[in-house]
């Protein structure tokens, strides 16, 4: 227990510099890339001085004074400087790089994400308002990945060369070549009242009268918005997974103690389900925390093909509106789950192969 203790507390020590190491980097490139939330409230700024004749003011921030002058390139408007040291201050542009990451880490620290500059509410409730969705979808797609792989990958392996294997692996390999997000479209236009048939709902994750339904009609309204976005989660990961389960369960079928026990007597269920079977997971079990940190953080793109407001589609729509707050936030969320999810990897990685042992 001494040496599982200390373990844990390294790998956690370990995630504090990793963590920083990622958010200075994501911070630092937010801060310099062009478009930033200030350029682009000044941009607004100038074109409405510009076709007001000089009135106007930056959204909710403040109340100061916008006058017209020369000198601009944008019909001879331009922004006194107290009101751009104001857009400065609120848009927290006023302090050096350096120091704003400071002011923004010690906010983090005390679970403090920020305000949205679009939606003008705490980053921290958006998250939290989005993350039942995200962790649904997450865990659906992550429970069906795993109870389909493993036992197609088992089955491919004990009928290699058969017409089954054959068959699945195409099918396999044609999912695989097609992302989560293009499948749920051609799913949409399939199944979803386009070209063809209307059996499913085009997107979002309820209906419009979904609080309108008792308990029952709730539960099934939900499971008809599911089914295409699950499937289309899945698509990603089925492939890997059920390939890499297929290859370590023939890899380990040809290993010495597979052949002892046949040697014994023991039956080929037996030998597959209790001798080479565990062996064969662990490649799948040090995986297991990358793709738990994947579907809980979303999937962007899927979320935006289906219209589904989870975590993913929440930053997407951050970065393309430059709100660095959510951004950020997202940033803080995933990287946490992803640091942790290593480290659940190594536990189930001991849990499996009874040989692995923390020092």
């Amino acid at each position: 227990m001494g040496g599982l203790t200390s373990y844990f507390i390294r790998r956690i020590l370990l995630t504090i510099p990793t963590f920083l190491g990622i958010t200075i980097i994501f911070f630092f490139v937010l801060q310099i890339v062009p478009g930033g939330p200030l350029e682009q409230e000044i941009m607004k700024l100038r074109s409405g001085m510009a076709n007001m004749g000089g009135a106007g003011q930056f959204g909710a921030t403040s109340d100061a004074g916008v006058s017209s002058g020369g000198g601009s390139d944008t019909g001879g408007m331009e922004i006194p400087a107290e009101a751009m040291e104001e857009m400065k201050k609120f848009y927290g542009m006023d302090k050096p790089i350096h120091m704003r990451y400071i002011h923004w880490l010690w906010n983090v620290v005390q679970l403090d994400l920020g305000t949205s500059y679009y939606f003008a509410e705490p980053v921290w409730d958006l998250i939290k308002s989005r993350m039942p969705i995200s962790i649904y979808f997450g865990f659906l797609g992550f429970f069906i990945s795993y109870s389909i792989c493993i036992p197609l990958g088992v089955a491919k392996a004990i009928k290699h060369g058969s017409p089954f294997d054959t068959a699945s692996s195409i099918l396999v390999f044609v999912g695989y070549s097609i992302p989560g997000w293009a499948f749920g479209a051609i799913l949409l236009v399939l199944l979803g009242g386009g070209s063809f048939w209307d059996v499913f709902p085009l997107g979002e994750f309820t209906s419009e009268n979904y609080d309108s339904l008792n308990a029952w009609d709730k539960f099934l309204d939900k499971a008809h918005h599911t089914v295409l976005p699950a499937i289309a989660w899945t698509i990603t990961s089925f492939a890997t997974m059920t390939v890499l389960m297929k290859n370590s369960l023939m890899e380990n079928m040809g290993q010495d103690y597979v052949r002892t026990a046949f040697a014994k007597g023991l039956g080929e269920k037996r030998v597959i389900f209790v001798h080479a079977m565990r062996n064969s997971l662990i490649p799948l079990a040090t995986g297991i925390g990358n793709l738990i940190g994947l579907f809980l953080a979303g999937s962007y793109m899927i979320e935006k093909t289906f219209n589904i407001n989870g975590m993913g589609l929440l930053s997407y729509n951050a970065i393309l509106q430059r709100d660095y707050p959510i951004a950020l936030g997202f940033l803080v969320f995933a990287g946490i789950i992803r640091l942790f999810g290593n480290l659940i990897s190594d536990v189930v990685y001991a849990v499996v192969d009874p040989r692995i042992r923390f020092k």
